[in-house]
This record gives structure tokens, C-alpha cells and sequence, in this order.
């Protein structure tokens, strides 16, 4: 499940969501956490269709590499052992949270509290101080804009043409939830995220070696230029693109770095022990 704001992910620090598909003999959630009971596994044949299955196993979580976050939890690197379980290919777009907002009438966090935050260059220069109302005192590309809202990403006059197959944004970890458990899926822990999005490689920086862009060629959508300044858009996107416009990694997943945030189902700990005892989530 993704979420606001969406520039950059790396392999070891991310929130990260998926493609489900709506049923209507699934109970409808409220806004916030809800309390659906859904047992793991129940997912519907379209859905599982959109999800590999990984096999588990023993794999190195982590990186000790000399420019990355200790703050952050990303070292030391350590052995976990997972059951196996399946993940969807791609996160969840614009189109399936329509879909699940249309069948369940459900609200959002950000629909609820009225706003939510906007990167700086993403708000039309000519309205940013109608309607940026506060910004991120440590981050003030950040900006609380007001009517910011999964269907309208900048904010009021905007909307989602064009963008049907982009992540869907500014969902929080409540709405993430109840967006999974209409489903009949559920988040990833941190653990099984990271399994996925190293496609079967070993400590690697990216999904797809060492190198950010192999032979020249760019891999995903990140921040190219003077951030938070200027954005060149070399990869041809600024903000989001398409879910599938850049190839898979070795497990066939899209997006597993770049493009979007993405929630996961464990809270943040420099110590967190993670554990699994369900087969089938959403990105």
C-alpha cells in the first residue's frame, strides 16, 4: 500500500502496498481501524492472480554499506528465516482504491482530517499561498495543503486523469489496513518487503545489482537533479509513474524501489523481531 509523500524508497528503509480486487461479499470497513476478520488465504482467483508466490527461506536482512542510515535500523545485517507466502506484482493503483472506495463507500484519514502533505513543486506556483496552510519544519517541502486527498494528490483542482495506473497516495497505515483486510489479503511485514524487493539477489544495493543505472539505463523513478530544488526528470517522470513502467526485478515485482513510499504491517523498531504466519498480502 502506498503512501504520501512518494518520491524514494530504499531497500532497507520503507513504509511499502497492492493490487486487490473488489468483492461484494465482503463486509465494508468504517474509516480508522476497523475490525474485519478475513482469514489469510481467502483471496479470490482474479486476485491471486495478480500475486507470485516466493518461497522463503534464509536470506540476509540489512546493510552495513558505508553510506546508508544506522539511525534508521538498516544494519547490522543479520539472517532471517521466512515461511513462504506471495506478494502482489505491483502496488495498489489509482483504479483498484476506486474500486474499493466504490464498493465500501469507505473514507480515508486524509478525507477525514481535511488535509494532507503536498511536495513543494507539485503545487502550482501561482496558488502556493492560498493553499499551503503550514510546512514541515524539518522538511518544508513538505506542505500541509488542505483538501489533499488520495483523488486529488495536489490538492483542491486536481485530480487522477491519466493516472489510473500510478500508486495510490496519501493513504495512511489505518486506511492501508482496511483496504487489505476488504481484500482478504493483508500488509507485508518489513521483513517479508525486503525478501521480495531483493528479487533473489544478495545484498545488492538495488533490485537489480550495485549499480543505479546500468549501461546508462534507468531502473526506477527517483529524484534526478538538486533536491528539493529542481527535478530533471531524466527518467522521464516527475511524481509518480505508472506502476509497471520500469522492468521487474528477479521475482517479477514492479516497483520495489523508486516511485512511491510503501506501508508495511510492523511498526518501526531498531529492534523488531519479525514473524510471519500468513500466506497471502498486498504491496
Amino acid at each position: 500500500m502506498d503512501m504520501d509523500p512518494c518520491e524514494m524508497n530504499s531497500m532497507d528503509r520503507k513504509p511499502k502496498g497492492g493490487c486487490c480486487t473488489p468483492s461484494a461479499n465482503r463486509p465494508a470497513p468504517t474509516s480508522g481501524v476497523t475490525t474485519i476478520s478475513t482469514s489469510p488465504g481467502q483471496v479470490d482467483a482474479e486476485t491471486r492472480a495478480r500475486m507470485v508466490s516466493l518461497p522463503g527461506g534464509t536470506f540476509l536482512m540489512g546493510t552495513d554499506f558505508a553510506e546508508g542510515f544506522a539511525a534508521d535500523g538498516e544494519g547490522p545485517v543479520r539472517a532471517v528465516t521466512l515461511r513462504p507466502f506471495s506478494i502482489d506484482r505491483c502496488t495498489v493503483t489509482n483504479r483498484l482504491f476506486r474500486q474499493f472506495v466504490e464498493a465500501t463507500g469507505y473514507r480515508t484519514d486524509a478525507e477525514r482530517y481535511g488535509w494532507s502533505f503536498v511536495f513543494w513543486l507539485h503545487i502550482p506556483r501561482a496558488r502556493f499561498s492560498e493553499m499551503v496552510e503550514d510546512r514541515v519544519q524539518a522538511a518544508p517541502w513538505w506542505c500541509k495543503v488542505r483538501g489533499a486527498m488520495w483523488n486529488a494528490p495536489e490538492g483542491p483542482g486536481s485530480n487522477l486523469s491519466k493516472r489510473d495506473e500510478h500508486p495510490v497516495v496519501h493513504v495512511s497505515w489505518n486506511d492501508a489496513v482496511a483496504y487489505t483486510q476488504w481484500s482478504g489479503q493483508r500488509l507485508p511485514t518489513e521483513a517479508e518487503w525486503e525478501y521480495a524487493a531483493r528479487g533473489g539477489l544478495e545484498q545488492k544495493l538495488y533490485p537489480w545489482g550495485d549499480k543505479l543505472r546500468p549501461n546508462g539505463e534507468h531502473r526506477c523513478n527517483i529524484w534526478q537533479g538538486d533536491f528539493p530544488h529542481h527535478d530533471t526528470a531524466d527518467d522521464g517522470y516527475s511524481g509518480t509513474c505508472p506502476v509497471t513502467a520500469f522492468p521487474p526485478n528477479g521475482y517479477g515485482l514492479y516497483s520495489m524501489t523508486g516511485n512511491a513510499w510503501e506501508l508495511c504491517a510492523d511498526w518501526f523498531s531498531l529492534n523488531t523481531v519479525h514473524l510471519t504466519n500468513s500466506v497471502a498480502f498486498c504491496r
